[in-house]
């Protein structure tokens, strides 16, 4: 062997192929930065590239995803629509089932944009590392976040989509006026997506997000009058389910499903920007924070 053997820098080079991002956010390639990594995305073109990379992963198992998202909700629709509506009858003036389809629509949009950001987000960031690849492009943490947001509120629009045809073709909405209720249910998928990404920027394993579920998505499934209208609820527990997402985005699609006239449109479309905005702007300070530990 001789003096200065080729393998003794092999460890030295390896680590110096691995960039790191320092603690300002920035990504370094052993002493010398790259590119300066900014909280927000850098334009609008590099998180919709996020959007298509998981798009053209999930059209691979689009039938099998779309059947797992829609397999839930439609249960509820049908089970409870059928046979708890053969014993209430008619609510709110409209069948059991109607009143359920369009209150399911918005609580499948909830339920696929929360999955998608907590438990196919967290593989891709945690388990995966698929963010450390992208992020080693000219790509910034916003724009990784705000792509997965969108593409979990994409998914969400189409579970949301899927049971209004449903239920149209059943003749349980009024169609085509019920779709006018895309733009909410794109703006509700939005916002639950983004407070599903707090969650997973806190998240230390898959089991955390059962505290999630049971806390947060079930009260919220249950108190928003999904399954029946609001006013049968006590007046301070009213007053509470005024602060839930699900509770507007109901609000929102249930009129537009049974051709009715909206109410405080404004109100409710405000509390879903207002969430949509905030748990977007907190879950990018809290992934900061964990992706520079």
């Amino acid at each position: 062997m001789s003096e200065q053997d080729p393998r003794a820098d092999t460890s030295t080079d390896a680590s110096h192929s691995t960039p790191a991002v320092s603690a300002r956010g920035t990504v370094a390639t052993g002493v010398r930065q790259t590119y300066p990594q900014p909280l927000l995305p850098r334009n609008l073109r590099n998180w919709m590239m996020v959007w298509y990379r998981n798009y053209m992963v999930w059209k691979k198992l689009a039938i099998p995803s779309m059947i797992g998202n829609l397999a839930d909700p439609m249960i509820y629709l049908f089970g409870l629509g059928f046979g708890l509506g053969l014993m209430v009858g008619q609510v709110n003036g409209v069948s059991y089932i109607a009143f359920l389809a369009a209150g399911t629509t918005a609580s499948s949009v909830m339920m696929s944009a929360s999955f998608e950001s907590m438990y196919s987000a967290f593989s891709r960031m945690h388990v995966q590392r698929t963010w450390e690849a992208i992020m080693h492009a000219p790509l910034t943490l916003g724009d990784v976040v705000l792509g997965e947001i969108f593409w979990a509120a994409s998914k969400a629009v189409l579970s949301g989509l899927a049971i209004m045809l449903v239920a149209g073709a059943l003749g349980y909405a009024q169609m085509p006026g019920a779709l006018l209720a895309l733009p909410v249910i794109v703006l509700a998928g939005i916002a639950f997506a983004a407070l599903a990404m707090i969650v997973t920027a806190l998240a230390p394993s898959y089991d955390f997000f059962m505290f999630y579920q049971t806390l947060v998505m079930t009260p919220m499934l249950l108190l928003s009058g999904v399954f029946f209208p609001l006013e049968q609820l006590p007046e301070g527990v009213q007053a509470a389910t005024k602060m839930l997402p699900l509770s507007h985005a109901v609000a929102l699609i249930r009129p537009l499903m049974l051709g009715r006239p909206l109410d405080d449109v404004g109100l409710h479309v405000g509390v879903l920007a207002a969430y949509a905005v905030v748990a977007l702007v907190a879950s990018l300070i809290l992934l900061r924070r964990r992706l520079l530990r």
